[in-house]
């Protein structure tokens, strides 16, 4: 099948999947970790049609989002190669966080979609996909005095403001590539400020001189 053909049909298939969701991982979401992986793949190489195809459906096998593997495979039958198929599959397979515990991808495609990823989870946008996905499953904004989970805990009570400190300030040293690396460093630091910056309002600061 002819890329642009390919590339179209992807598309398609991934907006309708995304169509109803909104915990964060829309399609808008896709398409950014789709420009930030080519963007990526400028700078550090890799197979472009592996890293644009695994970016676009890197959502599709997540259960929480109601896709599998299989879903995946069956949507590439007879569009790429078997070897392009396993290829994708055991990049988007492979993603995930999983508390940063997960065995590190062992191809640079996988290492560039897997940054591009991290990187929408942090920065400015990553901040307003963290309280999106928090009112999503009903989860509080801020609880004073409740500590973050401990890594690979699900089960405790956690809140929008302890996520930042149970995943997303430890994505920055996870980044696979440099450029990925000198993206997250600015990123990281604006959540920073954010959460510095939400603490002392929720203390009741009003921004005055002398008051933060």
């Amino acid at each position: 099948m002819e890329r642009s053909t390919m590339i179209q049909e992807t598309e398609i298939f991934v907006r309708s999947f995304h169509a109803t969701d909104f915990s964060g991982h829309d399609y808008a979401h896709i398409e950014r970790v789709r420009r930030l992986a080519l963007h990526i793949a400028k700078q550090e190489g890799g197979n472009v049609k592996i890293i644009e195809l695994s970016a676009l459906l890197h959502d599709v096998a997540d259960s929480k989002l109601g896709g599998t593997a299989e879903t995946v495979a069956t949507f590439l039958q007879g569009k790429v190669t078997e070897e392009e198929q396993e290829q994708i599959l055991d990049i988007i397979t492979s993603l995930s966080y999983k508390d940063g515990t997960r065995p590190p991808m062992q191809t640079i495609e996988g290492q560039i979609v897997q940054d591009a990823d991290r990187l929408d989870a942090i920065g400015a946008i990553g901040i307003a996909r963290t309280f999106q996905f928090a009112g999503r499953f009903g989860e509080p904004m801020h609880v004073p005095g409740l500590a973050p989970r401990e890594p690979g805990d699900r089960t405790g009570e956690t809140s929008a403001l302890n996520h930042f400190e149970e995943k997303l300030f430890r994505l920055k040293d996870l980044m696979n590539t440099n450029t990925a690396l000198h993206l997250a460093e600015e990123r990281h630091r604006y959540m920073e400020e954010f959460v510095n910056r939400f603490k002392q309002e929720w203390e009741g600061a009003t921004g005055e001189i002398g008051d933060m």
